[in-house]
């Protein structure tokens, strides 16, 4: 590489290091984010609508055409995990659901379509009088909303309900009490964009507000409340009065189609009944300002859940006044002398003589009383916020910004938050921990909002990137990325124009086999779909969300690598994975044009080596057309041509063939993890499509455990897994012929006792040059382990069984710590791996032995007492 080259390649590593990172950023300043549990109303806004306790109607599994009511457990995006009623408190007949599958219905959906609710087989003994049990258990019950278990919202979080061009009810906070209608601009995450109606060509006077606002109604509130609608004094003059009864006249007439659902209200905060009066004195903190504590007055009070304050402000000649509609709960009043009592500074009022601010003297120059203790909320030092922590907030200069913030001091239940990388500086804020206006770290990324990052963003110049390129590439890495550039500014013009480069809606296929490489929990929690728009722009996006499902992300970016002997038919994009603190580059081939979309994306699958329609155009809804659920990995690597020597979607280089591998006998590598076999599974074949044995629950954590990936571990890498497939065809070979051994899962729970006698069988393979060919399958013996027979069915077992059972095998002595956590067969049967090592603090060995008894014990029982 020139010296030319090398500079455009470093400049290009600049460029990227300069990119805003949440994990570099608190790796970097060594602080920790704040809790997410701390920010009640984003925990609020992910909820589906749906709350634990809620019934419904559902269709009985052995009957489809007969129902019964079931009771929401608990609930996991659009998961619903039910109970039939009559089951009390067993928990062994809880079942799983998707909400967009499964024949869900509200509470009297049977009686008014004419539908049988009838007893499942299980309960029938438990229930001989099925009216009146019915009358008993839905006296009082909670129905779960016909609106998202129906029509066109079914599934959806209600949060999306608030589409741009949802009309609401503002009730003006500065001046008045009454309302204006309200349109939503934009919704991020529930932070909702409004501008009044009527002022549809100006953004002048648009606000930014949380949906759980207290002061944020659905439309109607208003009138409900005997409140009048009108436009707040600031635009009133835009318009005539005739002009503005139009527009509500017009709103009017338009209610229906514009209406939000009233369930989405329901978390709103109370307002509570205030006892302010008239003339009281105060301190308080100016929502439009909040950077200083002032003397404030309540100036009036309009029935018993509202009143005005203003700043006190004492100069005759002030043009100006500062003041807002507060309720008992309004965050920034304080009682009189709190500032003092916990060492802050109190601003006095503009005009004030003398430097020295006394709340005695200003009672009694002024005439007024101080606001008694009782009128104000009791505050609270439990909210998990700590001084240095770091968070997202609003602001409140410009609430189009949200920043990097830093706690920097915390009194009771307010924070003094410093915000980075605002346009303008700002002081430092005082918010409330109940603000709307502060979220966790990583809400903007996840909303797909702009976060501003600080000005200086802190780069360790000693840090270096392993990169998954080869040298070629790297020369023209910042050629290409300053190419793309342009060509992505021409193309996004040309969407506009031209549907040629407009890319549909890109869908993840959840229930489709995910492959050896993506973590299939992981593809559960994209969203649904991306898109549309400029074709670049939406598979870059797609991509990068395929990348970060991954179990091991550098692995995927290296399948997807463009490989630069093949021909080039598309654009070049530099996409990025992280991977144990490391970052790692690779340039990938996307279409530019819609037409080859489809094409792009069931490629782009095969070389992942998942299913076809795992993502794309289509939206799998029921059936998958590969029918991919019932392939095997073998069978469905078989099937797409991926066998030994032959690596679908691999630049030729990036692997030797086997001859190279058996040149290289004693070529040092991690050993391939054949013993981790737990792996996370989705919690109900119902909503997984699945069957045991299915290919989900292989390859993943079967990777390599590499701590670099460069050009010399590339090829490392291959010659590996030449030497592993040719150990699992001789396992799967050996399956084949013992009959005591029904299930992989099981002859890999054996191999993990026999490893050491497995290890010394891997390092004797090496063939002569001349016999190109592995060894027969028939030659390497594998001893498995005696099947377990159980008394009882393990569902069952209490604690002390548990403890029972671990005491018969080679782990007794961990047997103490299950029965202080308190784990019966239920919890037995769910523990992995993982599980087990990070809960039970327990290393790598014991964990692994501990492990293949639970296995024997799944094994078992799904062979005794699952049918």
């Amino acid at each position: 590489m020139n010296g030319e080259q090398q500079h455009d390649a470093d400049a290009g590593s600049s460029v990227e290091e300069m990119e805003f990172s949440w994990d570099e950023y608190l790796e970097d300043t060594g602080a920790i984010a704040a809790p997410h549990g701390s920010f009640k109303h984003v925990d609020t806004s992910l909820q589906n609508g749906f709350a634990p306790g809620m019934k419904l109607e559902v269709a009985v599994k052995s009957d489809q055409n007969t129902y019964w009511v079931a009771t929401i457990i608990t609930t996991c995006g659009q998961l619903l995990l039910l109970r039939y009623d009559g089951y009390g408190e067993d928990r062994k007949a809880d079942f799983w659901c998707d909400i967009m599958t499964a024949d869900l219905h509200p509470i009297g959906w049977c009686e008014q379509n004419k539908k049988i609710l009838k007893v499942p087989e299980g309960i029938k003994d438990k229930i001989p009088d099925q009216e009146e049990f019915l009358q008993r258990v839905l006296k009082g019950a909670c129905s779960a909303p016909a609106n998202l278990l129906e029509g066109l919202h079914r599934g959806k979080n209600p949060l999306d309900l608030i589409a741009p061009g949802s009309r609401l009810e503002l009730q003006n906070v500065r001046d008045s009490l009454e309302a204006w209608i309200v349109n939503v601009v934009e919704n991020v995450g529930g932070r909702l964009k409004l501008r009044y109606e009527g002022l549809e060509d100006s953004d002048k006077f648009d606000q930014w507000l949380f949906y759980l606002d207290p002061f944020l109604h659905q439309v109607g509130w208003a009138a409900q409340h005997g409140y009048s609608l009108q436009p707040p004094l600031a635009i009133r003059s835009l318009k005539s009065e005739a002009d503005w009864q139009e527009i509500l006249k017009k709103v009017k007439e338009e209610e229906e189609e514009s209406s939000i659902p009233t369930d989405l209200f329901k978390d709103k905060p109370v307002i509570g009944v205030h006892s302010f009066s008239e003339g009281m004195k105060l301190e308080a903190v100016d929502p439009m300002a909040p950077f200083v504590i002032s003397p404030a007055t309540v100036l009036k009070v309009y029935n018993e859940k509202y009143f005005m304050i203003e700043i006190d402000d004492l100069r005759p000649d002030r043009t100006t006044s500062q003041s807002y509609i507060c309720h008992v709960n309004s965050a920034g009043i304080f009682p009189v002398q709190w500032s003092l009592k916990n060492g802050l500074h109190l601003i006095p009022p503009p005009g004030y003589p003398g430097q020295d601010f006394d709340w005695a003297d200003y009672l009694k120059q002024c005439g007024a009383e101080a606001a008694p203790q009782s009128c104000f909320p009791s505050l609270t030092s439990d909210h998990g916020f700590k001084e240095n922590m770091k968070l997202e907030a609003v602001n409140p200069v410009d609430p189009e910004e949200v920043c990097i913030a830093t706690v920097t001091k915390l009194k009771d239940s307010y924070l003094w938050l410093q915000l980075e990388g605002s346009k303008k500086p700002v002081p430092d804020c005082i918010v409330s921990v109940e603000s709307m206006n502060i979220f966790p770290v990583g809400w903007c990324e996840t909303n797909g909002y702009q976060l501003r990052p600080p000005r200086k963003a802190i780069v360790n110049k000693q840090k270096k990137i392993a990169v998954v390129q080869p040298e070629k590439q790297i020369l023209s890495s910042r050629t290409v990325h300053d190419g793309l550039k342009n060509q992505e500014m021409n193309s996004s013009d040309s969407v506009v124009i031209n549907g040629k480069y407009c890319c549909p809606k890109i869908y993840f296929n959840h229930r489709c086999f995910s492959g050896p490489y993506l973590n299939k929990g992981r593809i559960a929690e994209l969203p649904q779909s991306v898109g549309p728009g400029n074709c670049v722009l939406v598979l870059k996006e797609v991509l990068t969300l395929l990348i970060n499902a991954a179990y091991k992300p550098s692995r995927v970016l290296r399948e997807l690598q463009l490989d630069e002997k093949a021909a080039w038919h598309g654009h070049g994009e530099t996409l990025k994975a992280k991977y144990k603190g490391k970052s790692y580059r690779a340039t990938v081939e996307v279409v530019r044009t819609a037409d080859r979309v489809a094409d792009f994306c069931r490629k782009t699958c095969i070389k992942l080596e998942c299913c076809p329609n795992l993502f794309g155009p289509q939206m799998v809804l029921d059936k998958c057309s590969e029918n991919c659920s019932v392939l095997t990995k073998t069978k469905y690597t078989h099937y797409y041509g991926k066998r030994k020597n032959k690596r679908i979607g691999r630049p030729p280089g990036g692997h030797s063939n086997l001859e190279v591998a058996m040149k290289k006998p004693n070529k040092r590598r991690k050993r391939r993890k054949h013993f981790f076999v737990h792996k996370k599974k989705r919690s109900s074949a119902s909503v997984d499509n699945t069957p045991a044995g299915s290919p989900q629950g292989s390859g993943g954590e079967e990777e390599d455990d590499q701590d670099e990936v460069d050009e010399e571990s590339l090829t490392e890498d291959s010659t590996s897994e030449h030497q592993d497939e040719l150990l699992e065809e001789s396992e799967v070979s050996e399956k084949k012929s013992l009959s005591s051994s029904p299930t992989q899962s099981e002859l890999s729970h054996s191999l993990a006792q026999d490893r050491d006698k497995r290890k010394r069988k891997l390092r004797t393979f090496s063939f002569s040059d001349d016999e190109n060919k592995p060894p027969l399958p028939k030659d390497i013996k594998v001893e498995v382990a005696e099947k377990l027979q159980l008394d009882s069915n393990p569902l069952e077992w209490s604690v002390a069984d548990v403890v029972r059972f671990l005491k018969s095998t080679d782990c007794a002595p961990l047997a103490r710590i299950f029965l202080d956590q308190e784990i019966d067969g239920q919890a037995l049967l769910l523990l992995t791996l993982p599980t087990v090592q990070e809960c039970m603090d327990l290393k790598l060995g014991p964990a692994i032995k501990l492990c293949h008894h639970i296995e024997r014990v799944k094994l078992a029982f799904y062979q005794q007492f699952a049918n």
